[in-house]
C-alpha cells in the first residue's frame, strides 16, 4: 500500500494562521512583531527566498524591513548594520542571508547578532537553550519538521528515530527536538557503518545529507514516517532514469525544463512508508511559516509575555 503523504503546504497555511491572529492580538495590545533581513549582494537563489519571507510577512501582518548591502561590503561594515538592528528596540527579529560574499565573515557576523533577535536559531546561546530544554529560538526548518510530525499525528516519546545528516542548521538540531520528544535516536553521517541496517530500525527517518534519492526503499521499515529534507536539482538524464523511470508527468517537466526538484529519498520509498512528505510541497514551506512563528516568538520573549507553543515547547 502507498504512503500516505504529508501535505507540508496546508500544514504551513495552518501554522501562518495562527501565527496571524496572534500578531493581531499582539497589535491590538500595541506591539507589532517586526522582522529585519539583511540581503548582501545578487544572489538569484537569496533573492527568491527573500522575497518569500517578506510576503510571508506581510501575509501574517509582521513588519519586515529589507536592507540591501552591495556585494562589496566588508564584514566590519556588516558588522555595524547587525549591531545597529541589535539596538533597534521595535526589531524582534535579525535574519542574515546566506551565503554572505565570500570576503565577509559569516560566522563573525552571525555571532553577532543578539541571541534574543536570532530568529534562524543558529546562535550557540540558542542551541544551548535547545539542547537543555530552555525556551529560546529553534532553528526553523528542524521546528517544523517536529510541527509535521504533531499535526499529522506521528508518535514521538518512545520511538526510535534516525536522522541521516549531522549539519549544525538541520541534523543536530532535528536530533535534539526529537531527544526532547523522547524518542531514542540515532544521527547518521557519511561514516556510519552499514547504513541502510541502522535506517531499517527507524520508526521515524529523516533524510537531510543533501544527496539525490540516496535513500532508497531498502532504508526502510515498512510503515515507517519518512521526512525528506532534501531539495536538489537533477539534470543528468541517466539520474533521472534512475529516479523517475515511467513517470510521465516528471518526464514532462524535465523535458520542458531540462531538469527536476527531488529530495534526499528515492521515490520508490513510497511503496514502503507509512508516511512521507513529498518534494516539493512537504518541508520546504514549513520552514517560512517556522520563520514567522519564531518571530513573534522573539517577540514575545523579548517582552516577557506568555509564550506561543511552537518550536518544541509541547511535550
Amino acid at each position: 500500500m502507498a504512503a500516505s503523504i504529508l501535505d507540508g503546504n496546508k500544514i504551513a497555511s495552518e501554522i501562518k494562521a495562527e501565527v496571524a491572529t496572534e500578531v493581531k492580538a499582539m497589535a491590538a495590545a500595541g506591539t507589532r512583531p517586526s522582522l529585519a533581513v539583511i540581503l548582501a549582494g545578487h544572489n538569484p537563489a537569496s533573492e527568491i527566498y527573500v522575497r518569500g519571507k517578506v510576503k510571508s510577512s506581510e501575509e501574517v501582518g509582521i513588519y519586515s524591513e529589507q536592507l540591501t548591502p552591495p556585494d562589496t561590503i566588508s564584514t566590519e561594515e556588516l558588522l555595524e548594520m547587525v549591531i545597529k538592528l541589535n539596538q533597534r528596540d521595535e526589531i524582534d527579529g535579525i535574519l542574515v542571508q546566506l551565503p554572505l560574499p565570500s570576503q565577509v565573515d559569516s560566522k563573525k557576523i552571525l555571532m553577532a547578532v543578539d541571541p534574543a533577535k536570532d530568529v534562524d536559531g543558529f546562535h550557540p546561546v540558542n542551541v544551548g537553550f535547545l539542547s537543555t530544554q530552555r525556551p529560546g529560538l529553534v532553528p526553523c526548518t528542524p521546528a517544523g519538521i517536529l510541527e509535521i510530525l504533531r499535526r499529522s499525528n506521528v508518535p514521538i516519546a518512545g520511538q526510535q528515530a534516525v536522522v541521516v545528516g549531522r549539519s549544525d542548521i538541520v541534523g543536530k538540531p532535528t536530533a535534539m527536538l526529537l531527544i526532547n520528544g523522547n524518542a531514542t535516536v540515532t544521527v547518521c553521517h557519511s561514516k556510519t557503518r552499514e547504513l541502510p541496517g541502522v535506517c531499517r530500525r527507524a520508526d521515524i527517518l529523516v533524510a537531510a545529507i543533501g544527496r539525490a534519492g540516496m535513500v532508497t526503499r531498502d532504508f526502510v521499515k515498512p510503515g515507517a514516517t519518512v521526512i525528506d529534507v532534501g531539495m536538489n536539482k537533477v539534470t543528468d538524464r541517466a539520474e533521472f532514469d534512475r529516479l523517475f523511470a515511467g513517470n510521465a508527468r516528471r518526464e514532462e517537466t524535465f523535458r520542458s525544463k531540462g531538469s527536476t526538484l527531488v529530495g534526499d529519498v528515492h521515490p520508490e520509498v513510497a511503496e514502503v512508508a507509512g508516511k512521507l512528505t513529498p518534494v516539493p510541497g512537504g518541508v520546504g514551506p514549513l520552514t517560512i511559516a517556522m520563520l514567522m512563528a519564531n518571530t513573534v516568538r522573539a517577540a514575545k520573549l523579548r517582552r516577557g509575555s506568555r509564550v506561543p507553543a511552537f518550536a518544541g515547547e509541547r511535550s
